[in-house]
């Protein structure tokens, strides 16, 4: 079965009612930098915890997610992250969001392709070799939050470098037939819809993720049974 490229949020949901994982629980694994981990938001409201969640309620046997994640990491301490972690696949779902502290730091673009590339190539070795496995996420945008409205004067310099580098990591995803979950549409209703948005002014709050995981789910359910 050939991935869906591209997932947007007005993607038909497909039931994973019917998708068979046997009497073993399916093992998730998510990599990335404060988006996957959680910063400001309970453990439950994380985006990998309430994509599990959704699986669950469609009847999918899974997990709870195996997180390497820290706040302010980039692509090269996400790689010593994994390194020190060792996680244990194979996994039957690996997830992979991480860039926006290249771009905070100012970190060439190109040395984010690198460094994403081999990234991306890990995660399907975690997945088994099986890209059909393996997603990523696109960086949020986070111009429109307070924060950056206090500290960066030019949001949308940050907002066109975030589409720079979004504009690498998905063609990397496409490279590798990987399947790429674009969020960053939802991240900039943050400058509407405070909701949206952690008591830090910076990061997601539970309803972002929350929103990110739905919009990933129908996509992963089509993946997943066409196994």
């Amino acid at each position: 079965m050939t991935a869906t490229p591209f997932a947007t949020e007005t993607a038909v949901p497909q039931p994973c009612a019917n998708l068979s994982t046997g009497d073993v629980a399916m093992w998730f694994l998510a990599l990335g930098d404060s988006y996957t981990i959680g910063e400001s938001v309970a453990e439950a409201e994380r985006w990998p915890v309430q994509l599990a969640a959704l699986l669950r309620a469609q009847g999918v046997m899974i997990a709870d997610p195996v997180i390497v994640a820290r706040t302010g990491w980039t692509t090269d301490e996400l790689a010593t992250g994994i390194a020190q972690a060792q996680p244990q696949g194979p996994f039957d779902l690996v997830s992979l969001l991480i860039g926006v502290n290249n771009q905070y730091r100012g970190r060439a673009i190109e040395e984010y392709r690198e460094q994403f590339a081999n990234l991306l190539a890990q995660a399907i070795d975690f997945a088994g070799g099986d890209s059909r496995r393996v997603f990523v996420l696109s960086i949020p945008d986070w111009s429109v939050t307070p924060f950056a409205q206090r500290q960066r004067g030019n949001t949308g310099q940050i907002a066109a470098e975030i589409d720079a580098f979004n504009a690498v990591n998905l063609e990397e995803s496409a490279k590798q037939g990987v399947l790429y979950v674009d969020v960053t549409p939802i991240s900039r209703e943050a400058a509407q819809d405070s909701a949206l948005l952690a008591a830090d002014g910076l990061h997601p709050s539970g309803v972002m993720y929350g929103r990110w995981a739905a919009l990933a789910l129908p996509q992963l359910c089509t993946q997943l049974a066409g196994d």
